[in-house]
C-alpha cells in the first residue's frame, strides 16, 4: 500500500460504553472506504476486529484491535477498544497513541458509565473528543435526550455539527450544520447516499442549531469573535477552519449523527475525522519527564529524524507467536532493520514491518513518523517499552496498567498440562498486563488475578482455545489483611544448646498500630551493643516473615510498627539465624496483647440499569453491607455509587443480570481496607484454619 506521511494520517480511537456500538461503526466505516467487501456485522460475528474466538462468542470487544481506511488521500488509523470495565486498561493503551478520540454513543442510554471513563482518560491524556451519536435508528432513540445527557455531563461545548433526519426506524440521514446541505442514505449494504435541501420540517432546527454553532466557534477563537460581531455570522471555511482549532484544543467537542447497523452517516462521519482531527505531525507523543523530575524529553519527531518508537501493545497469536504494535514517534522505519530497546537496554532487529487490518497483517516497505504499525517476533520487547537508535535520550513514560481486584485459585485438569500452563500464563500476560499469576507459598495453589470475574473467565478461555491448557477454576480467596489495635511490648528468647555451639539470641520489641494503608515500618532505636549491628536486620528479617504468615487466620499483617529496643546477644553462641528465631518469638509475644483483628478490602462500585431497577439495587447493595455514596438519573437510567466489601461482590455479576435482564452493568475498583466487623470475624478465622486443615498434606 501507499506509504504516507504524518500530515495524511489521522490516528483515532473508537471509545465508549459497551453496547453503543464501536466495532459495528468500524465495520461501516471500512465498508463505505472499500476496505472490505461485505458488511460485517457483530450478530453474525465476522467484524474486522472482533476477531478472537471469546469476542466472537460473547458479542463484545475484549481487546484493542487496529484497523485503517484510505479517505479522499488520507491514511485513517482506527482502534477498536473495549468498553466493558474489566478491560478498560486497554482502552487506556490505545487512546496514549491516538490523536483524538471518537467517543460512541448510545442514542437510547445516553451517557453511560464507562462513557465517563474513556471521557475521564482522554481528558487526562489531553486529547480531543469526537462525539458520534450512534444507534439513531433503534427504538427510543432520542437525539434531543442523548445530547442533553452528554451537555449535563460533559459541558455545552458538545456541539451538534449535525442534525438526524427522520426518528428511531424513519432515521435515515443527517443535515450538516456547517453547510446547511441534508445527505440522505440508503440503509443497508449499499449505503447510497444523495444531498439535497434541509428537508423543510428540519428548516427551523437546523437554522438554530447553526447559529449555535457559530456562536460556539466564535466564542473560541478571539479573531472569528470579532468578525462575528462585526458581520453577525460566519462562513462556511470559518466554521470548518474554526471548529478544527477548537477540537484540537478540546473548546468544542462536535457531534456526529449515525446508525453503523444500518449504515446511515459513514461518509460525513470519515469527512469529519479528516477535516478536524489532529494531524498525525501535529500530535506527536510527548517525551518522559526527565529522571529528576523536569521537563519531558524533547525530540525531533519528523520524518527525516532517528526512529523512535512506542510500544502500546503485544498480541499472543498462536500461530505468529509474539506481535508488537506500535506507534511511529519518530523518523521513518524499514523492514529488516536493527532497533534498540532503550527501555531494557538491549538490542533488537525488526523482520517484517507491517501494518494490521484487525488479525490480518499486511507487509509495507516502511512506515512514517506518526504512523501504526506492527511486527513480529521481536526478543524482549513489552508493552510500555521504547524502540530508538543506542543512545538516543527519546523515552516514552511507560503505560500505567490497574491492578488486578480478585484471584481465582487454577489447577489444570490434566497433569500434562501442569508444564505448559506457567507459559500459557506469561504469554496472556504480556497481552494483557492487567492478568497477573503467583502460586501460594503456603498452599501452592496457583492464583489467576484480574479485574473482574469476567476478566478471570476470559482468560482461562483463552488458555483453553488457544494454548489447549484446560483448568477448573475455585472461588477466590478473598485477600483478607490482619493488624493490631493495640500498642504492647513484647520479649523473644532464643536460646538452645545441643553441643558445640549453641544459639542465642534475645529481643526486646515495641509494637503499635499505624494509619490504614501505612503497612510497616521496623526502627531500631538500640543504643550501644545490646544486640551487634550484624544481627539487627535478622530480628526484622524473623518478623516478616511472621507477618506475612500472620497470627489470626493465616493472612498478613499490615499497618503496624515494630521498634527494636533492647536484647541480649552471646559473644560464642549468637549468629543470624539465632536474632531471627528471636524476632519470631517476640512478634508472637507481642499479638497475644495487641489485639490483633482483620481487614477486609472495600470496592468502589458503579451500577448503571433503567430507573426501574433502581430501588431493588439499591437494597440488594445495602444487604450486601455495602454504603451508597449516591444516585443520578441520566435519561432512562440510574447511576448508583457504592462501597462495598469484595468478599459480598463475588456473585454480583450474575445477580445484576438476573435482576435486570442483562440491562444492568458495575464496574469495580479497589478502594481501601476497613475493619471486619465483629459478628463475621469469628467465621472468617474458622474458614481460614479449615482450608488449612484441608491443605495439611501440603509439604513446606
Amino acid at each position: 500500500m501507499k506509504v504516507y506521511g504524518g500530515s495524511d494520517i489521522r490516528n483515532v480511537a473508537v471509545v465508549g460504553h459497551s453496547g453503543s456500538g464501536k466495532t459495528q461503526l468500524i465495520s461501516a466505516i471500512l465498508f463505505d472506504a472499500k476496505a472490505i467487501s461485505r458488511l460485517g456485522t457483530v450478530d453474525e460475528g465476522n467484524t474486522v476486529t472482533d476477531f478472537d474466538e471469546e469476542e466472537v462468542a460473547r458479542k463484545h470487544t475484549l481487546s484493542s484491535a487496529t484497523a485503517f481506511v484510505e479517505w479522499n488521500g488520507t491514511k485513517i488509523n482506527l482502534i477498536d477498544t473495549p468498553g466493558i470495565g474489566n478491560f478498560l486498561s486497554d482502552t487506556r493503551a490505545a487512546l496514549r497513541v491516538a490523536d483524538a478520540a471518537v467517543v460512541v454513543v448510545d442514542a437510547v442510554a445516553g451517557v453511560e458509565v464507562q462513557t465517563e471513563k474513556v471521557w475521564g482518560i482522554a481528558e487526562e491524556l489531553d486529547l480531543p473528543c469526537l462525539v458520534v451519536l450512534n444507534l439513531l435508528d433503534r427504538e427510543r432513540a432520542s437525539f434531543d435526550r442523548a445530547l442533553e445527557s452528554l451537555q449535563g455531563s460533559f459541558g455545552r461545548e458538545v456541539v451538534p455539527v449535525q442534525l438526524p433526519v427522520g426518528v428511531e426506524k424513519a432515521f435515515r440521514g443527517t443535515v450538516d450544520l456547517v453547510r446547511m446541505r441534508a445527505c440522505t442514505f440508503t440503509p443497508g449494504d449499499d449505503g447510497a447516499v444523495s444531498e439535497e435541501d434541509v428537508p423543510a420540517d428540519l428548516a427551523d432546527a437546523a437554522s438554530s442549531a447553526h447559529e449555535t454553532l457559530v456562536e460556539m466557534v466564535a466564542e473560541a477563537d478571539e479573531s472569528l469573535m470579532e468578525k462575528f460581531f462585526d458581520e453577525g455570522t460566519l462562513d462556511q471555511a470559518d466554521i470548518e477552519a474554526g471548529l478544527r482549532d477548537a477540537l484540537r484544543t478540546r473548546r468544542i467537542f462536535p457531534l456526529i449523527c449515525t446508525s453503523a447497523q444500518a449504515n446511515v452517516g459513514i461518509p460525513p462521519l470519515l469527512d469529519a475525522i479528516r477535516a478536524y482531527v489532529p494531524l498525525a505531525d501535529e500530535h506527536p507523543m510527548p517525551g518522559a519527564p526527565a529522571e529528576n523530575g523536569g521537563e519531558p524529553v524533547t525530540y525531533d519527531s519528523s520524518d527525516g529524524a532517528s526512529p523512535a518508537l512506542f510500544v502500546w501493545k503485544t498480541v499472543a497469536d498462536r500461530h505468529a507467536g509474539r506481535i508488537t504494535l506500535f506507534r511511529v514517534a519518530a523518523g521513518t522505519v524499514k523492514a529488516d532493520s536493527a532497533i534498540h530497546n532503550v527501555t531494557q537496554d538491549v538490542p533488537e532487529r525488526l523482520g517484517s514491518v507491517g501494518v494490521r487490518q484487525g488479525a490480518i497483517q499486511t507487509g509495507v516497505s516502511e512506515l512514517r513518523a506518526g504512523d501504526l504499525g506492527a511486527v513480529a517476533k521481536l526478543k524482549v520487547t513489552r508493552t510500555g517499552d521504547t524502540l530508538a537508535a543506542k543512545g538516543s535520550p527519546v523515552r516514552f513514560t511507560p503505560i500505567a496498567f490497574a491492578d488486578p481486584v480478585l484471584s481465582y485459585a487454577i489447577e489444570p485438569k490434566s497433569r500434562g498440562d501442569e508444564e505448559r500452563i506457567s507459559g500459557a500464563l506469561q504469554r496472556l500476560h504480556e497481552e494483557d498486563p492487567t492478568i497477573h499469576f503467583t502460586r501460594d507459598a503456603q498452599t501452592r495453589q496457583l492464583l489467576l488475578a484480574g479485574r473482574g470475574q469476567l476478566h478471570i473467565e476470559v482468560t482461562v478461555a483463552k488458555l483453553k482455545s488457544r494454548f489447549g491448557v484446560e483448568v477448573n477454576v475455585k472461588l477466590p480467596r478473598i485477600p483478607y489483611r490482619e493488624t493490631i489495635t493495640a500498642a504492647t511490648e513484647a520479649r523473644g528468647r532464643h536460646k538452645k544448646q545441643s553441643g558445640g555451639h549453641g544459639q542465642f539470641g534475645d529481643c526486646k520489641i515495641k509494637v503499635e498500630p499505624l494509619p490504614r494503608g501505612e503497612d510497616f515500618a521496623f526502627v531500631d532505636e538500640i543504643f550501644g551493643g545490646a544486640i551487634p549491628q550484624q544481627f539487627r536486620p535478622a530480628v526484622e528479617k524473623g518478623i516478616q516473615g511472621e507477618r506475612e504468615r500472620g497470627y489470626l487466620a493465616g493472612y498478613p499483617m499490615v499497618d503496624f510498627k515494630v521498634t527494636l529496643t533492647d536484647g541480649q546477644f552471646h559473644s560464642v553462641d549468637s549468629n543470624e539465624m539465632s536474632f531471627k528465631m528471636a524476632g519470631r518469638l517476640a512478634f508472637r509475644d507481642a499479638m497475644e496483647r495487641a489485639r490483633p483483628t482483620l481487614l477486609e478490602p472495600v470496592m468502589n462500585v458503579e451500577v448503571s440499569a433503567p430507573n426501574d431497577f433502581a430501588g431493588d439495587l439499591m437494597g440488594d447493595l445495602n444487604g450486601r453491607r455495602g454504603r451508597i455514596g449516591g444516585m443520578e438519573t441520566r435519561g432512562a437510567s440510574t447511576l448508583i455509587k457504592a462501597q462495598v466489601p469484595m468478599a459480598e461482590m463475588l456473585t454480583y455479576e450474575q445477580q445484576l443480570t438476573s435482576a435486570t435482564g442483562g440491562r444492568g452493568s458495575y464496574h469495580m475498583e479497589f478502594s481501601h481496607y476497613e475493619e471486619v466487623p465483629a459478628h463475621l470475624h469469628a467465621r472468617i478465622v474458622a474458614n481460614a484454619k479449615a482450608e488449612d486443615g484441608d491443605d495439611s498434606g501440603v509439604e513446606e
